[in-house]
């Protein structure tokens, strides 16, 4: 532990202690009850010895936990966590994935700065850049996700930020880290890459010279589908100077309870990203093989446009996310919306919710609930047509999620039978 009394203490860990175990492991030390299992530390504020130290605390002399809307030991615990298997320096915790965001662009954006942001970004984010940012004089340029050149071409003296993700909802894009952190690099902007679809299970986007991650910890991270939360990943000079300040003022808070949750999320992390994901690429192959099915994104496929980058940023792994079109409903939007319909609402097994990253397989229509805010420019030039499909895999068994799809791609009488 630490030896500092200015210094919150962590765990005493051995130098070189791998991921896997962080992920069980790194934190705070235990209580003087000596707790197993990582304390919930439900407290709106903390008992000071003195006005002095309170003093000292306060004007940021002393590390110590203050008040929770920017000081708890279980948020701390996750924090120390989740940096701890991205590989940054520091974490700040936020109540919720887009909060994540808010507090990104609160934190390094002014009035006249400029963002670079990929077209096929989740549809809250691009309503947040296009249009919730733009009132407060930030303008935000959105490019092809995959398009190296265009997003260089988007560089103006301005420019303050890149945001990706990696890949994308729905579509799967993946988008050249390491080409990204340099355009970054020449302009002398932050490039911010969301890594909700992969977590650092695949992928760690600072390995490939990104300066911020971020994560929308209710998808993955949780695994369960029970609370909400988000979350950025930077340098400690970063989290310390540009976004610890906005939390205490703003107050875009995790409680404890929702990040004792994601904390304990994480320790199985690392074995549930490795099953979705296999049981993923299976339910990919067979998308890929059926005659109902005009085109699959996912980029475990030989097919999939950015399958070699896929692999070489994602561990060899292609995520837990499917999305596809059914055949022959692609020129007519109006059939290919009744079409995706037929084939959501005859599922059995499957939940029908936009949420992810989920052990229960989730299915979506992603046109009209994740991205349904959008126009129609908007989300064609984002590639999401009216007969698209998102399924993000579980822990179901794939024959059960194949036949529970099978309903709705055959004809009522050819359907599988209820058993």
């Amino acid at each position: 532990m630490s030896g500092d009394p200015r210094k919150i203490p962590r765990v005493d860990l051995p130098a070189g202690t791998r991921r896997d175990t962080l992920a069980v492991r790194e934190g705070l030390p235990a209580s003087p009850w000596g707790e197993n299992s990582e304390a919930l530390f439900l407290t709106s504020s903390f008992v000071q010895p003195d006005a002095a130290t309170a003093a000292r605390r306060f004007a940021n002399e002393e590390e110590a936990f203050i008040y929770s809307r920017f000081t708890n030991p279980t948020v701390a615990m996750f924090e120390r966590r989740l940096a701890a298997l991205e590989g940054t320096e520091a974490c700040i915790a936020a109540a919720s994935g887009m909060g994540a965001i808010l507090l990104l662009g609160m934190g390094l954006l002014k009035a006249g700065d400029h963002v670079i942001c990929s077209q096929s970004v989740f549809g809250s984010t691009v309503m947040l850049f296009g249009r919730e940012f733009a009132k407060f004089g930030v303008e935000t340029s959105f490019v092809p996700q995959t398009d190296v050149a265009a997003w260089r071409a988007a560089v103006r003296p301005n420019t303050k930020l890149l945001f990706a993700e990696s890949p994308t909802n729905p579509l799967t894009e993946v988008c050249d880290i390491r080409a990204l952190a340099a355009i970054a690099s020449d302009c002398g902007a932050w490039l911010a890459v969301d890594n909700c679809f992969c977590t650092p299970a695949l992928q760690r986007p600072v390995e490939y010279g990104a300066h911020i991650v971020i994560h929308s910890g209710t998808k993955y991270l949780d695994g369960q589908g029970r609370v909400i939360a988000g979350a950025l990943c930077a340098s400690q000079k970063l989290i310390d100077e540009k976004f610890m300040p906005v939390m205490r003022t703003a107050g875009i808070t995790l409680s404890p309870f929702s990040a004792w949750v994601v904390l304990k999320g994480l320790e199985t992390l690392s074995i549930r990203m490795e099953a979705q994901s296999k049981r993923a690429l299976e339910l990919a192959r067979w998308l890929e093989a059926r005659p109902e099915i005009e085109r699959v994104y996912y980029p475990g496929l030989a097919s999939h446009p950015q399958h070699e980058l896929a692999m070489a940023q994602q561990a060899g792994s292609g995520g837990a996310v499917v999305s596809f079109i059914v055949r022959g409903a692609a020129s007519d939007p109006a059939s290919a919306r009744a079409a995706a319909f037929r084939l959501i609402d005859s599922t059995q097994i499957c939940s029908i919710t936009a949420n992810l990253g989920d052990t229960k397989t989730t299915i979506t229509h992603p046109a009209s609930t994740s991205h349904g805010r959008l126009t129609e420019e908007q989300r064609l030039a984002a590639g999401i047509t009216q007969g698209m499909v998102r399924v993000a895999v579980g822990l179901d068994d794939v024959a059960d999620i194949q036949a529970d799809i099978l309903r709705g791609l055959l004809p009522p009488a050819d359907a599988p039978r209820d058993r």
